[in-house]
């Protein structure tokens, strides 16, 4: 287990806040920010995972629970129809850090700004703050989309266009609530369905064919 580095800079605020209110006012008034900075640590938390071997296997790009498992007609980059949508949604208590489904190189980055409307909502992936990456291999082409919620203010990457990713290697993280769409081609079976917790890295979502 690890933090992600942004969770120092939240942690360190609150545990500073923590410190000024009990010296200067009340050891009582510290306890808010303390509990403050553990959630931060607890939030920012990286753990370490088993990453299937398996190059036909795709995993699930976050942790959370299936929200949906839809057909849809088409997409931009994977360019097949139909292609299948995976949307994961992520609580405040899930681990929030992004994983590449599979191993590829980025071949396209888009950021759109939008509304933050709560992540739950079917319409989020359409009106919300979003960042997708289309990421490439021999064998297919996959989207993820990071989409932001009510709580999820910002979205996080650490990557760009032509960037090598293995699968399961860590790549963004969205702050603090919010999910996750994962869309593949018609060639690939998918393993979950609504209201299946995943790990992101470890679970698998799909099988090509």
């Amino acid at each position: 287990m690890s933090i992600i580095k942004e969770g120092f800079y939240f942690a360190g605020v609150a545990l500073l806040i923590a410190l000024f209110l009990g010296l200067a006012v009340h050891p009582y008034a510290a306890i808010l920010p303390a509990v403050l900075a553990c959630y931060c640590i607890y939030f920012f938390r990286n753990p370490n995972r088993k990453i299937p071997a398996d190059e036909n296997l795709i995993v699930s790009p976050a942790d959370g629970t299936v929200q949906d498992v839809v057909d849809v007609e088409s997409d931009d980059f994977v360019k097949s129809s139909p292609c299948r949508k995976v949307v994961i949604f992520l609580s405040v208590f899930d681990v929030h850090v992004n994983r590449s489904p599979i191993a590829g190189e980025i071949k396209i980055q888009k950021y759109v700004c939008g509304r933050f409307r709560p992540a739950y909502k079917d319409s989020v992936g359409f009106e919300n703050e979003r960042h997708l990456i289309g990421i490439e291999n021999g064998k297919l082409r996959v989207t993820v989309t990071q989409v932001a919620g009510i709580l999820a203010r910002r979205i996080v990457s650490w990557v760009t266009l032509d960037d090598k990713l293995e699968k399961g290697e860590l790549y963004g993280l969205i702050r603090f609530g919010s999910c996750t769409e994962l869309v593949v081609p018609d060639n690939v079976e998918i393993l979950v369905k609504k209201g299946d917790k995943v790990r992101g890295g470890e679970s698998i979502i799909g099988k090509i064919n």
